[in-house]
């Protein structure tokens, strides 16, 4: 029955968000009438531009959607990105000016759009949030439905990180809270909203604290496609660790206050006499502590390229998720993905299931996490048995569940 409609929604949005799951979701479903996104470079074109910047460009493009209707800016955003760079803009200024650019050029493409014969007559604009108020501007003065992607707990999850940082000033971190004209324009976005998408409960409560209606809210969790070689992954433990073999913790992420790094480095130099490593990867956004022999366990092993991270998964045996606030947390759906138990906060996706796949923090503090990793230390039999239960997990975050969900908010207007 679905098939039998044009297709209705028009997918807005910054980057490859999710390797672009959301319109890849949709177009499967004959649900998706184009794409608007701000690069989109096909494996076969070639572009005269340094190899670095070329790599970036060229995870702008998937497979799914080479048979999509995709509309991209790719020349203007390099432009835009170049004329950024000559002028020197800060960072919160070349976010906003980014997501201004992105805006005007989206418009003009949902202008041409709406002479198109060929999409239901009231489509649904999905944008994501900081992105999207022109769109939806744009959209709700022709009464077409407007859905907002929000991507993080917006302005809780701010003051929680202040928070952070007003404590722990010697991490010299360069993180900025975000101008007022930002927070501004993200509470009108969630206005001219007629639907909200958030993908956690712990989201969907920050925003309700702020003051969006519950009924605007809708929790669904991100989805994810394990690769071949991830589900043939066989996970093994040794019936103890020690210092020949160590138990391997891994941090896999932006390296940064709000991802609970401080928490971590107390529990290591809580666990520094144990046979327990630490290996952080992500790019790193705050100085590395003095105190060399506290942390002395501690790997700072940096950013490394996504097709690379596969190995650190195999190779460790807990995902440390500590995080003080986070909208979901892919980053767990990868590690249970490759079977590999996690210990993480509250505040995020509900991904582990308290001692059946993994465990869940009381509170973030170094005394919580390192009574969680000695727990794991001493029993590498339930490791195992969490390694067990994860396998299984991964499937409830399915593409046909995310399909499920995404469709289903039509029947909400």
């Amino acid at each position: 029955m679905v098939n039998s409609f044009p297709p209705s929604w028009i997918c807005c949005q910054i980057g490859a968000r999710q390797h672009y799951i959301l319109p890849r979701a949709l177009h499967e479903k004959k649900q998706l009438a184009c794409l608007i996104t701000d690069a989109w470079v096909s494996p076969q074109l070639k572009l005269p531009i340094p190899m670095k910047a070329l790599n970036k460009l060229c995870q702008r493009f998937h497979p799914d959607l080479q048979h999509a209707s995709i509309h991209a800016f790719t020349a203007s955003l390099m432009r835009f990105e170049l004329c950024q760079s000559l002028q020197k803009t800060s960072k919160w200024e070349r976010t906003i000016a980014r997501n201004y650019w992105f805006q005007k050029c989206a418009v003009q493409s949902l202008d041409a759009i709406s002479q198109l014969s060929t999409i239901d007559s009231r489509p649904t604009v999905f944008a994501y949030s900081y992105a999207a108020l022109d769109i939806f501007r744009y959209a709700k003065a022709r009464g077409w439905r407007t859905i907002l992607g929000q991507i993080d707990p917006a302005t809780v999850e701010e003051e929680i990180v202040l928070e952070e940082h007003t404590k722990h000033p010697q991490y010299l971190s360069n993180w900025q809270p975000a101008p007022k004209e930002y927070w501004n324009n993200w509470q009108e976005e969630c206005v001219l909203a007629d639907q909200i998408v958030v993908n956690s409960l712990w989201s969907s409560q920050a925003l309700q604290k702020v003051g969006i209606p519950r009924n605007k809210l809708n929790i669904i969790p991100h989805t994810y496609i394990p690769s071949e070689q991830a589900k043939s992954f066989v996970r093994q433990y040794p019936s103890a660790f020690s210092t020949k073999r160590p138990m391997r913790v891994l941090f896999l992420g932006q390296v940064v206050l709000r991802k609970g790094i401080v928490a971590i480095l107390e529990a290591a130099t809580i666990l520094k006499d144990e046979s327990i490593e630490f290996w952080l990867v992500g790019s790193q956004g705050i100085a590395k502590p003095q105190e060399a022999e506290a942390y002395k366990k501690v790997k700072w092993i940096g950013s490394v390229p996504r097709n690379s991270t596969a190995e650190f998964y195999q190779l460790a045996d807990v995902f440390l998720f500590p995080t003080l606030s986070d909208g979901f947390g892919h980053t767990q759906l990868e590690a249970q993905a490759w079977k590999l138990p996690i210990i993480a906060s509250k505040f995020c996706g509900a991904v582990v299931k308290n001692e059946e796949n993994g465990l869940i923090l009381s509170e973030v503090s170094g005394e919580s996490i390192a009574s969680a990793l000695k727990f794991c230390f001493n029993n590498p039999q339930q490791l195992q048995n969490f390694a067990i239960h994860s396998a299984n997990t991964i499937t409830n975050f399915s593409l046909s569940t995310f399909q499920q969900h995404l469709l289903a908010l039509g029947d909400l207007f």
